[in-house]
């Protein structure tokens, strides 16, 4: 395979990857790779584990393209907040240097135009449709460890899990903040555009990052949607749900004529074999050395190479 520096943006250029395979000249297929969240490097690096170099190596071995990149918030994290601030949404966060990923690849002789897709991991999956609508035009869509929900409906339900381990002062402790912070979910689409904007949330962000996100929700993009589909989901997954997240895209897409679904009992939110199953251990999860199963990434490829 060929690993060449890139930069993705323009008001915002960003370091990145693109890994093309060492055939590629009868125009490859390829893939655009975005982020969960948080301030991520181009292999979506956590500890000690590199997902997206994972998967972007393993394609390439099979003859898919890919680009990685690193995330906004991680290279420009305070200058959005002090040009942005608390209008700042996952638009100027994610959305745009996706676009420009797949613009870049779709600029790129050895590439096929038609058939690049998206590979969305978490906050990525969640926002893969919308991104595809506001600009990727991606030929269909991966969804890994996403959600159709909204952010705030995931949060509550991970603090109430949370509680549900948590003992002594330590419950006490959370109890109170975790109620502090429901109260403040809880006004999200009551409140103004203007008002929200004066409600703190995490990252020097507001509430208005959340109701500009939450009215624009992954289920409403996907109500209509009529591209290829595969969405992918462990089992000891800790972030989302398999009830709640991978049967709800179950049942949003259940008339889609191409919609595939993957689900993989013993693997966590990385797609890798769970160690430990607690929500109090969840990060512990990914201190080790490990890499992304080596049949996740082959059931992309042949469902990339099945639409290609």
């Amino acid at each position: 395979m060929v690993v060449e520096k890139i930069v993705i943006g323009n008001e915002y250029p960003l370091d990145g990857l693109r890994t093309i395979p060492d055939k590629a000249e009868n125009k490859c297929p390829a893939v655009v790779l975005v982020h969960g969240s948080g301030a991520h490097d181009m292999d979506e690096k956590i500890y000690g584990i590199r997902p997206f170099k994972d998967i972007a190596e393993g394609l390439a071995a099979v003859g898919i393209a890919s680009v990685r990149y690193n995330k906004r918030s991680l290279t420009y994290g305070k200058k959005m907040m002090k040009t942005i601030g608390k209008s700042l949404t996952v638009r100027e966060e994610t959305i745009e240097d996706a676009v420009f990923a797949a613009n870049l690849l779709r600029n790129d002789p050895r590439i096929n135009p038609e058939k690049i897709y998206i590979i969305g991991h978490s906050m990525g999956g969640m926002l893969a449709p919308r991104i595809d609508a506001e600009g990727g035009n991606f030929a269909g869509l991966i969804i890994l460890a996403g959600s159709p929900r909204k952010l705030e409906q995931i949060m509550k339900e991970q603090q109430a899990n949370f509680m549900k381990t948590a003992k002594g002062p330590i419950k006490w402790i959370a109890g109170k903040q975790i109620k502090k912070y429901a109260e403040k979910l809880d006004k999200i689409y009551i409140l103004s555009d203007d008002e929200a904007k004066k409600v703190a949330f995490a990252g020097g962000t507001s509430l208005y990052y959340l109701k500009e996100w939450g009215m624009k929700s992954s289920a409403q993009y996907l109500e209509n949607f009529a591209k290829p589909i595969l969405v992918m989901h462990g089992g000891k997954d800790l972030q989302v749900s398999t009830e709640e997240d991978f049967d709800g895209y179950k049942d949003i897409l259940k008339d889609h004529p191409d919609a595939t679904f993957k689900f993989y009992p013993d693997l966590n939110h990385a797609f890798m074999p769970a160690l430990y199953n607690e929500v109090g251990k969840a990060m512990k999860e990914f201190k080790q050395e490990r890499q992304v199963e080596d049949y996740v990434i082959a059931d992309m490829a042949k469902w990339i190479n099945a639409h290609a």
